[in-house]
């Protein structure tokens, strides 16, 4: 960890994405803290994507198109999915400055949604920051079973089509190990992290509108699936 949770924080868009190229984001305590702090662990999570896993029952979902799945079209939508009290979550630290930093990102282009629609209604998604080819996910939500792992797949998948060489999930959690997580000493982090970031990530290679049938062609091309 970089800074004191206890000092105050005074963090522009720029100064974030400086903070990201170099390892660092910032967290706060809960929805009512005013202030963040930094987080720069020992240990990060990532999720390689020439090894991601697909269970066998969320590749009939996918292919089934059983969720419209949009991108870029509701933050505000997605940050407040994410936000909210979940099983074994009764509070967030998805405070104020965090959705104005990220929404300001989200204005500059830097900052993407992955959303799932089911009858007009947003039931799932995540966001997360894209810089050179690095996405550093952020935020995951689900209010229907598989949606946030429908968005995760589609996700993978724009990011493979965009040579995208590095996934930061930050922490290695039990509902991410199951798509093939790992976690990776800060030293060796770091080094895959300023590769990707000396490459060229295209997050718009594929139409915003994307469905089950080419996300699976396009993950089999790297990762295998069940």
């Amino acid at each position: 960890m970089a800074g004191n949770k206890n000092d105050p924080l005074v963090i522009t868009p720029h100064v974030l994405l400086k903070a990201y190229a170099c390892g660092i984001f910032p967290m706060a305590e809960s929805a009512d803290d005013a202030n963040l702090f930094w987080i720069e662990p020992e240990h990060r999570g990532i999720l390689p994507l020439d090894a991601f896993h697909i269970p066998r029952r969320l590749r009939r979902t996918i292919r089934q198109d059983q969720f419209e799945v949009r991108v870029d079209s509701d933050f505000q939508g997605v940050i407040d999915g994410c936000a909210a009290p979940a099983e074994g979550r009764r509070k967030t630290w998805i405070n104020a400055e965090i959705r104005r930093l990220y929404g300001a990102l989200f204005d500059m282009g830097y900052c993407h949604t992955v959303e799932t629609w089911r009858e007009g209604r947003l039931v799932g998604g995540l966001y997360g920051v894209s810089l050179g080819a690095a996405f550093f996910g952020e935020s995951m939500f689900a209010f229907e079973r598989d949606a946030s792992k429908v968005a995760l797949s589609h996700l993978i998948a724009r990011l493979i089509a965009g040579n995208y060489a590095l996934l930061d999930t930050q922490f290695v959690t039990g509902h991410l190990s199951q798509f093939g997580t790992l976690e990776l000493p800060k030293a060796r982090y770091d080094k895959m992290l300023e590769a990707a970031l000396n490459r060229f990530g295209d997050f718009s290679v594929l139409p915003a509108a994307v469905d089950g049938r080419t996300v699976l062609d396009t993950l089999d091309m790297r990762a295998p699936g069940e």
